[in-house]
């Protein structure tokens, strides 16, 4: 697995304009006002033929006086923890505050190689005398860089890299890997599932619901390829943990959820589906993520001729928001199904990348309106010039249209079916945009 460098920081100090910078793609928002970076994006980046991925997080901003210690937990900890390098933004215009000295204090406790990044050093040669006062954060020398122009950058890079240790694995690259994350509540049985797949006790596991504190990559190789399977820390219950820590699990599976190819959102058949299991589905369903619904625990489930039909029809109304996922009942502890889940995974992977041509897409699209005029509204019909395929992962189509208004929900989900219908599309969600463009 590639090394991870977080960058970490204040509101507002240029940590999304550097990540875009360092990414060489505008992956994340950039605003002036701050707070507008919430979730952790990720990305490769590449210097002096050495690979790594880089992850953007949210600004550490304490609320007030008596909560700055626990806001930085909940938004810094998971970065600090994942990280095996940190790039620490400041801001050379505000110079040195008091939330840059308590986060240079937590990241030095974390023992972990930090680089100080003095952001906003616009003007090239000698950087402003403010630039200086950095050294009293206790964190070595400062580098000056502007984002915004990419001024110091290969300054950054040169340090980081230094502070990075690379193997060969990491070379390679799991390019021609599957990641899986494997997503649901505390005790469904994810580490039993990752261990009976490697086949060795990798993960720790016990029934006391949480012994899974931390996202951790397990490599599996069988006939069906190689994967890279993220057992992952469970979801909880709000009325169970503290809302502090709530906040950290969901933020540790969304972490994971946005490293995978592939999600296995796992269910405990004893006890049912519960919001939880929504909740963890909507994260990899929002991702854009291929997705399997894996039952486990389904030897210890009482049942009979008609149970999993019965169970089965349960779970395509609770999940009727991702009906397009497989449901497969299976049991870690038995092995059960294992075979039929990898060969699930290595399917809905082919389906999340699937790149549908124009001219067979279109054909769809006019038997569709055949079959189904387009809505009308006051004598106004809508028309659809024609679809084509922008991307994958997910499978993203651009429809033109005479009039975006007109194109109503319903119309939206039947042409998904009609899709779903010729080009099968299973395990995946699908995204339409909408464009409009003037009759000639």
């Amino acid at each position: 697995m590639k090394p991870i460098v977080a960058i970490v920081g204040r509101p507002n100090v240029g940590k999304s304009t550097l990540f875009n910078k360092l990414s060489g793609k505008r992956l994340a928002i950039v605003d002036d006002r701050p707070g507008v970076t919430r979730d952790r994006i990720y990305a490769d980046c590449e210097w002096l033929n050495r690979k790594f991925l880089i992850v953007d997080t949210g600004g550490i901003e304490p609320y007030s006086d008596d909560v700055i210690l626990s806001q930085m937990r909940i938004q810094a900890q998971i970065a600090i923890d994942r990280a095996d390098a940190i790039i620490f933004v400041t801001d050379v215009k505000s110079g040195v505050v008091a939330t840059d000295a308590e986060v240079a204090a937590m990241l030095q406790k974390s023992g972990k190689p930090v680089i100080l990044c003095v952001n906003k050093c616009d003007t090239v040669g000698e950087p402003p005398a403010d630039f200086y006062e950095f050294y009293n954060l206790g964190l070595g020398d400062p580098v000056a860089v502007s984002s915004v122009h990419g001024h110091g950058t290969g300054d950054l890079l040169d340090e980081v890299v230094k502070n990075l240790r690379f193997t060969e694995d990491d070379e390679e690259d799991d390019d021609d890997s599957i990641r899986v994350a494997v997503i649901g509540k505390p005790n469904v049985g994810k580490s039993s599932l990752v261990n009976a797949l490697c086949g060795e006790n990798r993960m720790l596991v016990s029934d006391i619901a949480g012994t899974t504190r931390d996202a951790a990559d397990t490599v599996v190789e069988n006939e069906h390829g190689r994967f890279v399977f993220i057992d992952t820390a469970g979801l909880r219950r709000k009325s169970k943990v503290d809302d502090q820590i709530e906040k950290y699990s969901v933020m540790r599976a969304v972490m994971a959820v946005e490293r995978a190819n592939v999600c296995v959102i796992m269910i405990d058949a004893t006890e049912g589906f519960t919001e939880q299991d929504s909740k963890v589905a909507g994260i990899a369903h929002e991702a854009g993520k291929a997705c399997i619904i894996a039952v486990n625990k389904w030897d210890a489930y009482e049942k009979d001729g008609r149970t999993m039909d019965a169970y089965r029809k349960k779970l395509m109304t609770d999940f009727s928001f991702m009906s397009y996922a497989p449901i497969i009942f299976i049991s870690a502890k038995t092995g059960q199904r294992l075979g039929r889940l990898m060969e699930l995974v290595k399917y809905v992977d082919d389906q999340n990348a699937v790149r549908i041509p124009t001219g067979r897409l279109n054909q769809v699209l006019a038997d569709a309106q055949a079959r189904v005029q387009p809505p009308t509204d006051k004598g106004k019909r809508l028309k659809i010039y024609y679809m084509t395929q922008a991307s994958t992962r997910p499978p993203t189509f651009v429809a033109f249209v005479n009039k975006k208004d007109l194109f109503h929900y319903s119309y939206q989900r039947y042409l998904d079916n009609q899709i779903r219908e010729v080009f099968g599309l299973e395990g995946t969600p699908t995204r339409l945009v909408i464009r409009e463009r003037a009759e000639k």
